[in-house]
C-alpha cells in the first residue's frame, strides 16, 4: 500500500522504502530524516514499503 506523496527535503513521516512517483530506484529513509533529491525535477517520494516494526510509527 503506497503512502501519500512527500516532497524532497521534507522529513520522512514514517520509516520505510521510498520510490519517486513515476518510477525510479527505491531509497530507505528512517522516520524524521530528510528525503533526498529526486532523479527528475518536480517528482515527489511515495512510501511503497513501510517498516514493519514499531520503531518508525508515530
Amino acid at each position: 500500500m503506497a503512502g501519500k506523496a512527500v516532497r524532497p527535503g521534507t522529513p520522512a513521516p514514517t520509516s520505510g522504502q521510498y520510490r519517486p512517483k513515476g518510477g525510479g530506484n527505491e531509497v530507505t529513509v528512517p522516520k524524521g530524516h530528510r528525503l533526498p533529491p529526486t532523479p527528475k525535477p518536480g517528482q515527489t517520494w511515495v512510501n511503497v514499503d513501510p517498516t514493519k516494526n514499531k520503531s518508525g510509527r508515530g
